[in-house]
């Protein structure tokens, strides 16, 4: 039998999470049968959407690089790492069913981590709200908030990969500055612009073909009235509203909507699982080729995950938030 832990929404959140609102438990795993398969934990990926997906008593959700201890099916040899979604949890029994094995061809320089990062889900996320969402082509001008975020800053890099002029905006000097290093036409902190409608006007006074939305409310609301006609917006988070404990109300988009003549699509990259194996080659390749940079944000240690996971609500981390077992 294996000893394993885990963490479980005690209380569902009202307005932003509280360490009591989560406990760490422990529980035994049988050994896997025919076809089946032990995991371990190694690097565990932090979603901003648990909170919608968890009920109380429920064992928190999200995405890990999980290694193979004991197998019982051969397409998962001990040694081996997948990813895996097993929730928050040190050690997992499967069947082998929503197991992703780490590409073949991964190099060995390159942290196991970015398949929860550049490499995984939100690279993913950026790929598709380009190419599939939005459609953007050379020469359009592209408008992305949380942009030193694990998805924001991969899209903004594709973007320039594409020919395209990138307008990023984040909520820290230095987030700002790391949006520089990585090739950003322009940037600004929206904490500190004294008018988001001048900063955005700035920087593109012809105004956004696309919009890769992260952020949601009042962001949301000034940024519609900067785009070109015609203007296309991928509505990939609302980070914004997510601790809100009373909705937000108004105002409505859709007279500018109208009037412009927008379209607004809201997305998951699961629509595109079919395309994931070669998406995955891609953003691997663009690492490779120094094309697609990345920078993490890790915290080590199973029993820190909560203060992790509420230090990502709060913008602590650029670029992926991950914990490291």
């Amino acid at each position: 039998m294996v000893q394993a832990k885990c963490w479980v929404m005690t209380k569902h959140f009202d307005g932003f999470p509280k360490t009591s609102d989560f406990e760490l438990k422990e529980e035994e795993l049988p050994e896997p049968k025919d076809g089946g398969k032990t995991l371990w934990l190694y690097f565990f990926s932090l979603l901003d959407l648990n909170r919608f997906r968890v009920k109380e008593g429920d064992v928190m959700i999200g995405t890990q690089v999980a290694k193979v201890i004991q197998s019982r099916n051969p397409a998962f040899p001990v040694g081996s790492h997948v990813v895996s979604n097993s929730g928050w949890r040190t050690h997992t029994v499967s069947d082998g069913t929503g197991l992703t094995p780490i590409l073949p061809e991964w190099p060995k320089d390159v942290s196991l981590s970015l398949a929860l990062g550049t490499i995984g889900m939100p690279g993913l996320t950026a790929v598709y709200g380009i190419e599939e969402v939005l459609g953007l082509q050379k020469g359009e001008t592209l408008l992305v908030n949380a942009a030193a975020g694990a998805v924001g800053s991969v899209v903004g890099q594709i973007a320039k990969i594409k020919g395209c002029k990138v307008v990023g905006s984040a909520g820290t000097d230095a987030k700002v500055a790391y949006l520089r290093e990585l090739g950003f036409d322009e940037v600004f902190n929206y904490k500190t612009v004294g008018s988001l409608e001048e900063a955005l006007r700035k920087a593109s006074p012809e105004g956004y073909d696309c919009f890769f939305e992260n952020v949601g409310g009042s962001f949301s609301t000034v940024a519609l009235q900067q785009m070109k006609n015609f203007g296309r917006i991928a509505v990939c988070g609302s980070i914004s509203v997510y601790n809100d404990s009373t909705p937000q109300t108004g105002p409505y988009p859709h007279l500018t909507m109208i009037l412009k003549q927008l379209k607004m699509e809201g997305f998951m990259q699961s629509r595109w699982e079919h395309k994931h194996p070669e998406t995955l080659k891609r953003l691997l390749a663009w690492v490779k080729e120094g094309k697609l940079h990345y920078r993490e944000h890790v915290t080590k240690g199973f029993e820190n995950m909560p203060a992790a996971f509420m230090g990502m609500l709060q913008g602590e981390n650029i670029g992926k938030a991950v914990v490291a077992v």
